[in-house]
């Protein structure tokens, strides 16, 4: 899936979460800011930041000064730390887990649009990623 998402992809670099120990990539500055409940009142700026996926940990952005943001501090559910069915997995197109498990062309229309560039990940998904390798394998 080389065409998903070609200019908001982060950077490799990777960094350990200070509270599980397990390494994660980066996340723009941009995608965290249109998460929090309270933006305003995070200094983000020149700050590396990265994107913790474990669903057993309650943080989901940390800095490279190992500053975190939970869950609790966002306005938007993390589907990917979710177990519940009708958690989002396409932020862009509001799809819920089920709803992809259940309609089997959904993929593909999301497929379709991002080869469109009709997606708006970086700032829709709080991963800043794509969401296709989330999807239920069919």
């Amino acid at each position: 899936m080389t065409y998903c998402c070609k200019s908001s992809c982060n950077s490799s670099r990777k960094h350990r979460c200070p509270i599980n120990g397990k390494e994660y990539g980066s996340v723009s500055a941009k995608t965290i800011l249109h998460h929090l409940n309270e933006p305003w009142k995070r200094d983000l700026e020149g700050k590396g930041y990265y994107f913790c996926s474990d669903s057993d940990c309650e943080v989901v952005y940390f800095g490279q000064d190992n500053s975190v943001i939970s869950k609790k501090e966002l306005r938007t559910e993390i589907g990917i730390k979710e177990t519940a069915p009708s958690r989002t997995v396409c932020y862009c197109f509001g799809v819920s887990y089920s709803t992809a498990a259940q309609n089997k062309t959904i993929v593909n229309f999301v497929k379709d649009k991002t080869k469109q560039s009709l997606c708006s990940c970086e700032t829709s998904n709080p991963s800043g990623r794509c969401c296709l390798k989330d999807f239920p394998k069919q």
